[in-house]
């Protein structure tokens, strides 16, 4: 019931400040009594899931097992209801306390009328206590002690009748009967009813014999019948309470969830959170609360983020891939959801304001199913945060515009990050991590805008992950380092360091030809001829210029001549 209660509420977080403080303020009581915590959580241990016991109840299907688990749920609750007084008793857990039925009736009812080792189907007996009724221990006390009483009956009549040997019998056509030897046949009494003539005895039977057969075969078909008829009647008297029974589940519910806020804020150091009204976001060694849980102690590196609308209102984040972006952008949102449904949080320390929407655009994948690519599946996301956050949302951004060409995809993302810190002439609060260096430059034009980075270190041709959100932009992505340390063979990562210098030397060779292709392996000469142009280059002046000229010829004078003249061809 509490993991249900648990998602609901990462589901439906509050937007209330005062409901928010008043969550916080349960688990800090909580918190600060764990002796008593622990008994608190060992008694909803032994709890089950009242919802569903309920549901089965009501719907017919509840057998003697559900019952018996429902008996011992309610068992716990009157000292459960006894533990949270224990507590400081903030306002929440006084009106869980008042508001928790421990339904003592239905415990009692439960009790008296349902055996604990009662059978799961309901036909095959043994699912009442004796003593709840009175018939159906007679018929319990015929089947189980049939022959006592036909022998209990052989001695009353034996006494009656002064026929010392007069004994009991049976056999498949009369029955029970009462043997009596011939010599003492004269001596029945008149009440006995001659069944069988032997050589050396008389057989008879009397109507209490009779009667008491009977009941004796009759009783087992007759108990199954009636427990089953008194099963059904316990299982609809309970299925009328059933209104209560819920009221009670969730009561125990919000019990069980604030007291595991509480154990996952013990057990992994989060602490308690200030709810403003603000619009500042300050986080102060925030980590993600999943991630550190897969690392060894002390592996995650934590990291500050603030936020506000003043002058750090989109925060342009950059760095290689692997670095730790996404998860600095991740857990700042987990972290804020968490304040929201009024949980403790890892960081040493946190500001967090009311927002009304976490806006998220993280991850890539296509839904073929409706015709739609990555980039469309991108688009479409963003066009939703673009026409529905406002100036109290939180948006987390990691990689806009990838999915289309370079130029396209620099340019949508430009253009978001524009609208939303000017959105409403207010902006709203925005981490936006990007590859696209260009984007830093918004910082000199917006001053709402900063830029931060993941730091690196440099060693060897190879790079060091310092995971540490700092100040400032990077202007490299290191994507061949980082295609290096995935196990992309050297050949093809010398090839693109190759390639990479090509590029940031010049686009084109003197040739005319790309230096994207460019190699060592292919400059050397070789007698392979060469395609011909379909367009030849054009003629060069200043090449020109310098052909007419032999140097052995030209003066001092000369030379200085063709130096102006070349220095006015190359302002042409």
């Amino acid at each position: 019931m509490g993991a249900r209660l648990l998602k609901k509420r990462l589901l439906f977080p509050l937007r209330d400040k005062n409901q928010i403080q008043a969550r916080l303020n349960s688990v800090e009581s909580f918190l600060a009594f764990p002796g008593q915590r622990k008994d608190l959580q060992d008694a909803l241990d032994r709890v089950y899931d009242l919802e569903r016991l309920c549901s089965r109840v009501v719907l017919g299907l509840g057998n003697a097992r559900d019952m018996a688990a429902m008996k011992v749920s309610l068992g716990q609750l009157p000292a459960i209801k006894d533990l949270i007084t224990a507590f400081s008793t903030p306002d929440l857990l006084q009106d869980i306390n008042d508001k928790l039925d421990t339904l003592d009736d239905l415990y009692q009812l439960i009790n008296e009328a349902i055996r604990d080792d009662a059978p799961v189907t309901l036909r095959e007996g043994n699912l009442i206590c004796e003593g709840y009724n009175k018939k159906l221990d007679e018929l319990t006390t015929l089947e189980r002690d049939g022959k006592q009483l036909i022998l209990a009956l052989e001695e009353k009549e034996k006494a009656t009748s002064n026929i010392a040997k007069l004994k009991v019998g049976y056999n498949k056509i009369f029955g029970y009967y009462f043997e009596i030897s011939r010599a003492q046949a004269a001596s029945v009494p008149d009440y006995f009813i001659r069944k069988q003539t032997l050589v050396n005895a008389e057989r008879f039977i009397t109507p209490e014999l009779k009667e008491l057969e009977t009941k004796i075969s009759s009783a087992w078909d007759e108990r199954l019948s009636l427990e089953y008829d008194l099963f059904i009647d316990i299982r609809n008297r309970i299925s009328a309470q059933s209104t209560r029974i819920l009221d009670t589940a969730h009561q125990i519910a919000r019990l069980d969830f604030l007291v595991s806020l509480a154990e996952a804020a013990s057990k992994y150091h989060y602490l308690k959170p200030k709810i403003t009204q603000d619009n500042i976001i300050t986080i102060i060694e925030g980590r993600h609360p999943v991630i550190e849980q897969s690392l060894e102690p002390g592996r995650f590196v934590p990291n500050d983020v603030h936020l506000n609308q003043q002058d750090h209102e989109l925060l342009i984040i950059t760095g290689p891939n692997m670095a730790g972006k996404s998860t600095v952008l991740r857990q700042t949102a987990l972290i804020v959801l968490m304040a929201h449904i009024g949980s403790f949080v890892p960081v040493e320390s946190a500001d967090i304001c009311l927002v009304d929407r976490i806006f998220t655009r993280v991850g890539a994948m296509d839904d073929l199913r409706r015709g739609q690519s990555t980039f469309m599946v991108e688009m479409n996301e963003t066009a939703n945060i673009l026409n529905n956050a406002t100036e109290n949302s939180l948006v987390i951004l990691d990689e806009i515009g990838r999915g289309t060409s370079t130029y396209d995809g620099l340019s949508i993302a430009w253009a978001v990050a524009e609208n939303l810190v000017e959105k409403n002439d207010k902006g709203v609060k925005t981490l936006f991590a990007t590859h696209y260096h260009e984007l830093t430059d918004l910082a000199l034009t917006h001053n709402r805008i900063k830029n931060y980075s993941i730091a690196v270190r440099e060693w060897n041709d190879s790079i060091i992950f310092l995971h540490k959100l700092i100040k400032g932009a990077t202007n490299r992505s290191y994507g061949i380092q980082v295609a290096g340390l995935a196990g992309v063979p050297d050949i093809v990562i010398q090839r693109a360091h190759e390639i990479l210098r090509n590029i940031e030397n010049k686009e084109y060779n003197q040739d005319g030809r790309p230096n994207l292709a460019v190699s060592k392996k292919n400059t050397e000469k070789t007698n392979t001829p060469h395609q011909i142009p379909l367009f030849p280059p054009k003629e060069d002046p200043l090449r020109k210029l310098l052909e007419t000229y032999k140097p052995e010829e030209t003066t001092p004078l000369d030379a200085l001549q063709i130096l102006y003249k070349a220095h006015e061809l190359l302002k042409q």
